[in-house]
């Protein structure tokens, strides 16, 4: 029998019940494996269940989804994984009924991703795959022999299809690409550490709380149990001595019916099983047996070693010490619970893994723990800011605002155009939101984009899209600064006429290839939801001498045009961004002032109060035609959605007095 010990072991789904306990078990047993666990932390997800790892160096937790193409290619590659180990999944049946499409994206498509991570790489020497009993299907009642191995796969519910056909997909990447792979089908499992959807939690939880157990029918369902610590022992057998392409059963022959288990409880508990048992609606379909042939892994030199009295002694001797481990699951111990199954936690408990982290810088390997409120009040995550354009007007000034504001921040590294450099960002800065303060304006103005027009390209709409693509992967929120030039007066919306336009008008403004990019890139982005885009305008600031700001451009210009504008004065409506961060709003935003001022206006004010020796002379819009290489766009924004959900943001004019010549005036 050949032996096979691996070096860099990627455990999906370990902050699970039955994953964290392998993941427990090896990173003790064997402190030369480096175990990295990749977990989205789902509703039935625990950070806790980690603990007994906290302080062990050849551990690393990494918070995402399977469904990242990038972020397992990236971890594949960084991480140098040689071993992985696929429990990530969602598993409960009543919830198949209910969000069974849910199942098919984490159940199939996660598979899918790993799998096809798995052959870009060609680094993989073990791919465990971890299936269930159910794929097998009902078994007869008066069957003496077990489903083996080479068994029909006939799942009944739309959790055992979802589970059937990962291992489909498994297998043909086995023999399609000769991928090493592994896939174990397993009995019900029970022990520490299981959130209370499945039925031993819940049944000891209901007990604890003094009520009554429900059972779907009759009760005469039955299932065989194995306790966790014997399951982790069985995988870590068959992870040092499974046999590549081939399948092994986890199980055992011990039966018990659903109301044997509900009786059994109820005894520890002195409770009286007529009076604290309740028969409620059955389940769509709920198969009457499952029973395995586990004889090929005996063979392998696994046995089952906890007795089923002593493993419930422990199991309820656990959760009594632990009643809050899970917080609020009241949800869970309804006769049919159906979870809203999202990302970040359950939905009837905020309090999904409060308290907990994980270092990750790039030496870092170790969780971190601080102790633990019991509080049930609800508190808002530590924001921590994502910022690109380091080097630019805006993203400066956001940079600063954070540090005033003392919300802890980082500039991005990665270029926009560059997925692995913007992934590698997001795995090691960990934020909160993303602001995207970078892109291509042109040097001295848009002009320059006339000539460079592939460069503009590959920032405004290809690097833009990326990085809105990429947060979307890791749910995360895009703060976009767009732009407004992307509109002109016309028919409908004339100069003066006070009617802008509004957020959901479709552009009109193509006279330069910078709007046009810009333009372009606002249409895709609609399709991703987790995007705020704020349109900003002819951007003005405090700063009088920073070449970027609007008043300061045309203070040099020989000649200037008079005209309308929206405007942003980013003194006030920077932070305005932040705090629209911190709401979470999304979508597009026309970011500018209320109202509109001309160029001349401004230059009167900059007059009164910067230089009262000031002068300039006009010229038409035709004559200005003549100077530059790209038409310039004039337009009015309706502010209004802005306005009412900020209901103290100032008119343009007097936004202009109070932030930027008031503070600047000369004496």
């Amino acid at each position: 029998m050949s032996s096979y010990t691996p070096k860099n072991i990627l455990i999906t789904g370990a902050a699970g019940f039955i994953a964290s306990h392998i993941a427990n078990r090896l990173i003790r047993n064997y402190p030369d494996y480096k175990i990295v666990v990749l977990d989205k932390l789902d509703y039935c997800s625990n950070l806790k269940n980690l603990l007994p790892s906290k302080s062990s160096p050849n551990f690393k937790f990494v918070k995402g989804d399977i469904g990242s193409a990038d972020l397992v290619n990236y971890l594949l590659i960084t991480e140098s994984i040689d071993t992985i180990m696929h429990f990530a999944a969602q598993t409960h049946v009543d919830n198949s009924f209910g969000n069974s499409f849910e199942f098919t994206k984490n159940n199939i498509y996660g598979t899918h991703v790993l799998l096809e991570a798995c052959k870009v790489t060609g680094q993989i020497r073990r791919f465990i795959h971890v299936s269930t009993d159910e794929v097998y299907g009902e078994t007869d009642e008066d069957a003496v022999v077990g489903n083996h191995e080479a068994s029909q796969l006939l799942p009944t519910n739309p959790y055992s299809a979802t589970k059937a056909g990962a291992e489909m997909l498994v297998m043909a990447y086995g023999r399609s690409y000769g991928l090493p792979v592994i896939t174990t089908r397993g009995n019900n499992v029970y022990g520490p550490n299981q959130f209370p959807e499945k039925l031993i939690p819940k049944f000891i939880l209901l007990a604890m709380r003094g009520k009554t157990l429900p059972i779907h029918g009759d009760g005469s369902n039955v299932r065989s149990y194995l306790y966790c610590e014997d399951v982790a022992e069985a995988f870590e057998v068959i992870l040092h001595k499974g046999e590549v392409g081939h399948v092994y059963n986890i199980g055992t022959k011990k039966e018990r019916r659903v109301i044997d288990v509900a009786k059994d409880i109820c005894k520890l508990f002195s409770m009286d099983p007529e009076t604290s048992i309740k028969f409620v609606e059955n389940r769509p379909f709920n198969d009457q047996r499952y029973f395995l042939d586990d004889q090929k892994l005996k063979n392998l030199g696994w046995s089952e070693r906890t007795v089923w009295e002593e493993g419930l002694k422990k199991t309820i001797e656990w959760y009594t010490q632990n009643p809050e481990w899970w917080g609020d699951v009241s949800g869970a111990l309804l006769p049919h619970p159906r979870m809203l199954m999202m990302p970040g936690g359950r939905h009837f408990d905020s309090e999904e893994g409060k308290g907990t982290s994980f270092e990750s810088g790039p030496n870092q390997t170790r969780m971190v723990v601080p102790t633990f409120k019991t509080s049930s009040s609800t508190q808002k995550p530590a924001l921590k800011f994502l910022i690109y354009g380091r080097t630019g007007w805006i993203g400066g000034l956001l940079g600063q605002l954070c540090e005033k504001q003392g919300i802890p921040f980082e500039y991005g590294r990665g270029r926009l155009e560059d997925r692995s450099s913007l992934m590698a960002d997001i795995q090691n800065i960990k934020p909160t939101h993303v602001f995207n303060a970078a892109g291509v304006t042109g040097r001295p103005n848009v002009d320059w984009c006339e000539s460079h027009k592939t460069e503009t390209i590959r920032t405004n709409v290809a690097g833009t899209l990326t990085l809105a693509d990429v947060c979307r992967e890791h749910g995360l929120l895009m703060m976009n600064f767009a732009t407004g030039c992307i509109f002109e007066y016309d028919a409908g919306h004339p100069e003066g006429s006070g009617i802008g336009y509004k957020e959901e008008d479709k552009p009109n403004f193509t006279g330069s290839f910078y709007s046009k990019t810009k333009a372009m890139v606002e249409e895709l982005l609609k399709e991703y939801e987790n995007v705020c885009t704020l349109r900003v305008r002819m951007p003005i600031s405090s700063d009088l001498n920073n070449p970027r700001n609007f008043i300061a451009k045309i203070a040099r210009y020989n000649k200037v045009v008079n005209i309308p504008n929206s405007m942003t004065i980013l003194d006030e409506l920077l932070p305005i961004s932040i705090e629209m961060a911190k709401r979470n709003l999304k979508g597009i935003w026309n970011f500018t002032n209320p109202g509109v001022v001309s160029h001349n206006e401004i230059l009167e004010m900059y007059k009164t109060y910067i230089d009262p020796k000031f002068q300039w002379v006009n010229f038409t819009l035709e004559e200005q035609a003549k100077v530059i290489v790209a038409p310039r766009s004039n337009n009015e924004m309706d502010a209004s959605k802005l306005k009412n959900e900020f209901p103290d943001l100032l008119p343009i004019k007097e936004s202009l007095i109070k932030y930027v010549f008031e503070p600047n005036k000369r004496t």
